[in-house]
């Protein structure tokens, strides 16, 4: 059957119903025997599509889909340029690390399936050849009846030579010995088809605007910027024609793609090349863009054309409807290139001037009309430091960010130097030497290899991103990356994308370069830091303003935005396993490195294993136990990070747009989301920039807050961190201090079960701790590391607008020992009352009196203040009363800060650097109840004034216990059994996480774990946690029933939303635009140089919502933006009355002096907040985007949905002001 499907079908397989009219005049009076069996090839030729499509079914129900960070990677071998792309840039992919494990069963399940059906098949074919077939049957594929008919033509005629193989022929004579099929047959084969069809998820036609297209273009255009990179116009050009010469590639093309290559002849001044690829351009169908005028005009000023000819471009440029000011005001410059546009205009206009820029832009959000009011003029505050501290400070960054990566000293401590610690790192660096060698041998032999191929290989796929960077810094990259590696290993995907990434961020750097851009980002610098500099004039400008201003001013120069050159991610991964495919087969050791008897062969020092996830199998790239072994034993102490996880050392570059801020020459993304995606970048480019201003000025403000280290109590816990660590204090023990596994007996053949699973319990801690020492190690040592200096943390925002400090290792939203080591760079007098907030703020942290009104916890703070000058003055040798805390290294740090203020001859005037929080109550609760203005669940959450705190998780446990003692009266078993176990602790994860989504599963999995810590009797466990769950839910219903409608609301909407094929979108009251990024992914499975990867889609336009997801997602996701909102207003009213203002999410941080004047503020603006529409303004958002309105028939859906989105849950009586008054609102 493959055999005569492959004689059938040929190369070029259409698709399509009838037979051609050539065939059917050719063949009018073909006689019934050979219709019959005409129609017999084409119904087992269906058939047999039918089967290979079930084949592949079967396949495909073995691989589960995952939901972890993906990748796509195609194989690194094989077909053309375009079927390449049709493969690997489908539609952004990513590439999940997991395997199926190697299975047998469905295989089994497929032949037994296929065997009967063929037997089915083979009797209904012999007992229908003997019937006589009339009338002509309905053949759906042209080609296959024509290859047939064609075939016995030359057979009859003998007037051409047959151009069948044996194979074929073969193949077609055992196919017709059959007799054509009964009538009955094909109704079979074609309910086959339907249910096939069924089964099979329907696809939208591709568009030149879907993402899958537009993924393929910016893939082929990536190529095209490689190629200009590196000065190679004739490769671009050569690519270019491989599309270009082909109509259904050419489909792929762009203005942009020609545009490209133009530019690459351009800054060779070759005028009739450029001229060459525009007529190319115009041959398909396309006009010249703004972009295209300017890159002729630029290559008419090189060549030093006429003035005829330069006349003729820009009336041809009026003509396309365009002005010339278009040039300077839409189009994006490198090096010189606007320079030479505006000498080609003036050759022909000598008195043209550039046009003005055009007027800022005022955000007319109602939430900020006074704050972006120029009525009032005020002075925004300035740092402390002098213009010439700024711009030392700014040429240490820059030094930092050209080297890309930085060497710091590790913390650990180090025992003096043993011969074997010598010998091992005499040994690692002669292999290093080696291997840097092997790597770069290597590289440069697969690059040759590869620049001899044809353009259609795959290998010409990536070898343009092999020939961006020197060929020593892609060998620097792999030894960083193997330097790095763990002992237990590290997956396939995560290493290949670490590769790419390298890549991809030092090519940015370099090209930043060659454009010049770097040249006037550091000439607008210099200029901005007056703003900042205490010795400079005051100014009524934000950070945002100030840069936008410089940069119009400068007028001359490249843009600062570069044309987007970003990478797709198939192509990070491709390139990453490529690298990582050439370091698993390059890099050897000797055999006897380590035992001298052994014979001295090379072998791979990284092995390519897997690990086992349930019934899933990880790729892991894993080192050999010889490299382990003399790593551990020269014990180095450098540690080497890419420069964006060290905090930058001069104030943050202000966010001006989506793609420009934070770091100077680091690529930052203003908004995080899974690799791959595109859906957010899309919306933040279509969005009006004035309508990004507040959260781009949020974002600057917070990362403008300067920072310094502690080192007393960074000094206490590196001592600890060093002196085997305090699992207690939350500073991991080394790996050498985890349980050891036991000793295996040398007489049993085979392990025992249970001594297979104490060494699986034995090997799994000690990969914890290897994680949480590491993690500690590069958190101090970076910390070590900026320990004299001061330092600043830019930010971006998750795809809900939640802010994170950009570098990930060392930032305040870390742990308490993290926290701990922070202190305000800059100082300021604690005031009247700043010593009561640090003795208050000391109480918070304990958790000892959360019930207890403020005074009382000053007062209690004045009691125990022996305790809290001995642990200041003897934190390891005392009374160690700051260790049995909730948080003890902040207790111990805000120990230290009361006793130096305490001790200062004027308290009031005492300097601090000290952050003192001020923590929401059940913040996600608090934006429903004001959402719903529930007068109850304001009460339970502080939005009420009231003398003592309430303790909305206290409340829900004395309901619950209420419930409990009823039920216990009424005879219910496990009632009884958890009498005395239900307190505060047992309900609160829940209680917490309600409002964000959990479900009745999760949250009897919170509950199972907090039964567990209080010992509760084991054999209930179960019984118990389902029993507490359904208690704690009925509890929140009765008290939050304001709240349980607005989220039943928000779920039902965005089930309905996502049924009807779209995905959940609103806008934030700011002006964010939002869209949640859960799809049903359809998974494919690839084969690689190394292993198979299961490949998903990440943005193609045509997968559909995951309704699930989606609809459990939004109540939570919309008050996270809500709670974001919030503190974004709070920050930018704090920088307006000059506080210095940080956050954890809904924790905010100020000065002792300035927390009085936050909380009136933070008040004030969840007051304002709330008192915009916020329900009736996402209804009405939401009718419009999804319910087309104006249209007189709408589906049911459709009906369905208005009606839902209309119906706005009704509010409650709570007057919302209240909330000014309320001590405990934030606390």
């Amino acid at each position: 059957m493959a055999l005569l499907r492959a004689a059938l079908l040929g190369p070029a397989r259409l698709r399509g119903g009838g037979i051609p009219w050539s065939v059917l005049r050719f063949y009018s009076s073909a006689s019934a025997k050979e219709k019959a069996r005409r129609n017999a090839v084409c119904e087992r030729t269906e058939l047999l599509e039918v089967l290979k499509a079930r084949v592949k079914q079967l396949q495909t129900t073995n691989i589960p889909e995952v939901t972890i960070n993906k990748v796509e990677l195609a194989p690194l071998q094989g077909e053309g340029h375009q079927g390449l792309l049709q493969k690997t840039v489908s539609a952004g992919t990513a590439v999940e690390h997991l395997v199926p494990r190697q299975s047998s069963s469905w295989t089994e399940k497929l032949k037994k399936e296929m065997y009967i059906r063929q037997m089915k098949v083979e009797k209904k074919l012999s007992i229908a050849a003997s019937r006589t077939l009339e009338g002509q049957a309905k053949v759906k594929r042209k080609i296959k009846v024509k290859a047939k008919v064609r075939a016995k033509v030359k057979t009859k005629t003998k007037s051409k030579k047959s151009q069948k193989s044996p194979k074929a022929t073969a193949a077609t004579s055992r196919n017709q010995s059959h007799a054509a099929p009964s009538s009955a047959s094909k109704p079979r084969v074609e309910k086959m088809k339907q249910d096939l069809k069924a089964q099979k998820p329907q696809c939208v036609p591709e568009d030149r605007n879907s993402n899958h297209h537009k993924t393929m273009q910016q893939t082929i255009q990536c190529n095209l910027e490689c190629f200009l990179y590196l000065q190679q116009p004739e490769e671009a050009q050569k690519l270019l024609l491989l599309y270009h010469s082909n109509p259904m590639r050419r489909k792929l093309l762009s203005v942009d793609a020609y545009n490209v290559v133009m530019r690459g002849w351009a800054r060779k001044g070759c005028l009739h090349r450029v001229i060459h690829v525009l007529s190319m351009l115009e041959s398909v169908g396309f006009q010249p863009n703004l972009d295209s005028y300017t890159v002729l005009l630029e290559c008419m000023t090189q060549s030093q054309s006429s003035t005829k000819a330069i006349w003729r471009c820009v009336q041809q440029l009026k003509k396309e409807g365009f002005h010339v000011d278009d040039l300077f005001q839409k189009c994006l410059f490198e090096g010189n290139e606007k320079e030479m546009v505006l000498k080609a205009i003036r050759i022909i206009q000598p008195d043209y001037q550039l046009p003005p820029p055009p007027k800022p832009e005022i955000c007319k959000s109602a939430l900020l009309k006074n704050f972006y009011s120029k009525k009032k003029v005020v002075s925004y505050p300035k740092l402390n430091f002098t213009v010439q501290e700024l711009r030392e400070r700014f040429q240490q960054q820059l030094e930092m960010e050209l080297s890309s990566t930085i060497t710091i000293e590790s913390v650990e401590s180090t025992k003096p130097l043993t011969p074997q610690a010598i010998k091992a790192r005499q040994q690692l660096a002669a292999f290093r030497s080696q291997w840097r060698d092997a790597i770069l041998q290597a590289l440069q032999e697969s690059k040759d290899k590869m620049s001899q191929a044809k353009m259609m290989s795959r290998h010409s796929l990536i070898y343009p991103y092999l020939c961006v960077l020197p060929d020593e810094e892609y060998v620097d990259i792999m030894m960083q990356v193997l330097n790095t590696l763990s002992p237990q290993g590290e997956s396939l995907a995560v290493l290949a994308r670490e590769l790419g990434s390298k890549v991809y961020n030092r090519y940015l750097v370099q090209r930043k370069l060659q454009s010049c851009q770097l040249k006037k980002v550091q000439e607008i610098y210099e200029s901005y830091i007056h703003l900042l500099a205490k010795d400079s004039q005051p100014s009524e400008y934000l950070p945002r303003e100030y840069w936008e201003k410089l940069v119009a001013e400068a007028g001359y120069g490249p843009s600062l935005n570069l044309k987007d050159c970003s990478w797709p991610y198939v192509i990070l991964m491709r390139l990453g396993m490529y690298l990582l495919e050439i370091m698993v087969h390059a890099v050897k050791v000797p055999r006897n490195t380590l035992k001298p008897h052994l014979q001295p062969k090379l072998i791979p020092v990284l092995y390519h294993i897997y690990s086992f996830r349930s019934s899933w199998q990880v790729g892991l790239i894993k080192p050999h136990p010889i490299f382990s072994q003399i790593v551990s034993d020269a014990a180095e102490t450098m540690l080497t990070f890419n420069s964006s996880a060290i905090p930058m050392l001069c104030p943050p570059v202000p966010w001006t747009s989506p793609r420009f801020g934070a770091f100077v020459l680091n690529e930052t993304k203003l908004m995080r989301f899974v690799d791959g995606a595109i859906q957010h970048q899309q919306l933040l480019d279509q969005c009006p920039q004035v309508n990004l201003h507040p959260v781009l000025d949020a974002l600057n403000q917070l990362g403008s807050c300067a920072w310094k280290i502690n080192q007393p109590v960074l000094d206490i816990i590196i001592s600890i961190f060093n002196d085997k660590g305090n699992e207690k204090l939350d500073i991991p023990p080394p790996v050498s201090e985890a349980p050891k596994p036991p000793v295996v007996p040398s007489s049993s053949s085979a392990l025992h079960k249970s001594l297979k699973h104490e060494l699986l319990l034995c090997k799994k801690k000690a990969a914890e701790m290897h994680s949480l020492r590491m993690d500690a190690l590069y958190k101090l040592s970076i910390a070590n590391y900026v320990r004299d200096k001061v330092f600043w943390f830019p930010h971006n925002m998750d795809f809900r607008g939640r802010t994170y400090p950009c570098p990930p290792y060392f930032n305040h939203l870390g742990n308490d020992v993290t926290r701990a080591i922070l202190l305000f760079a800059e100082g300021r007098p604690l005031g009247p009352k700043g010593l009561d907030w640090l003795k208050i703020h000391l109480i918070n942290l304990t958790g000892l009196k959360k019930k207890n009104a403020l005074q009382e916890r000053l007062d209690y703070a004045n009691e125990i203040m022996e305790e809290i000058l001995d642990s200041a003055d003897h934190p390891l040798t005392g009374r160690k009363w700051w260790m049995n805390t909730d948080e003890p290294w902040q207790v111990l740090a805000c120990c230290m800060e009361i006793a130096k203020a305490s001790r200062s001859p004027d308290p009031a005037a005492f300097i601090s650097h000290f952050p003192v929080h001020q923590d929401g109550s059940c913040n996600g609760l608090q934006h429903y109840a004001a959402l719903g203005r529930d007068l109850i669940g304001a009460i339970s959450v502080n939005l009420m004034p009231c003398n003592v705190p309430q303790d909305v998780y206290s409340v829900v446990a004395q309901q619950v216990e209420e419930f409990r003692k009823k039920d216990a009266e009424e005879g219910l078993k496990i009632a009884q059994v958890l009498e005395g176990f239900i307190g505060r602790k047992v309900v609160k994860q829940t209680v917490m996480t309600v409002v964000y989504g959990v479900t009745r599963y999760g949250g009897r999995l919170q509950m199972e774990k907090r039964l567990k810590e209080i010992e509760f009797p084991e054999e209930y466990i179960w019984e118990a946690s389902h029993y507490l769950v359904r208690q704690v839910f009925n509890g929140i219903k009765e008290m939050f029933s304001a709240t349980r409608d607005i989220q039943n609301w928000l779920t039902e909407s965005a089930k309905l939303i996502a049924q009807s094929g779209r995905t959940v979108e609103w806008v934030t009251p700011l002006g964010l635009p939002i869209v949640q990024p859960y799809y049903r992914i359809r998974s494919t499975v690839l084969t690689c140089g190394l292993q198979s990867l299961s490949v998903k889609s990440s943005s193609n336009s045509n997968q559909r919502p995951d309704t699930v997801k989606q609809k459990n997602a939004f109540p939570p996701n919309f008050i996270h933006s809500l709670d974001s909102t919030h503190m974004m207003l709070t920050a930018l009213h704090c920088l307006r009355q000059g506080l210095t203002f940080v956050s954890v999410h809904d924790c905010y941080w100020t000065h002792a002096l300035t927390v009085d004047i936050m909380n009136q503020i933070c008040r004030q603006q969840f007051v304002a907040l709330h008192s915009q529409e916020i329900l009736e303004d996402l209804s009405k958002f939401m009718l419009k985007n999804y319910c087309s309105p104006g249209k007189e028939s709408r589906t049911f859906w459709q009906q369905k949905l208005m009606e839902q989105l209309s119906d706005v849950p009704k509010t409650g009586k709570f007057n919302l002001n209240k909330v000014i008054d309320s001590t405990y609102f934030f606390s």
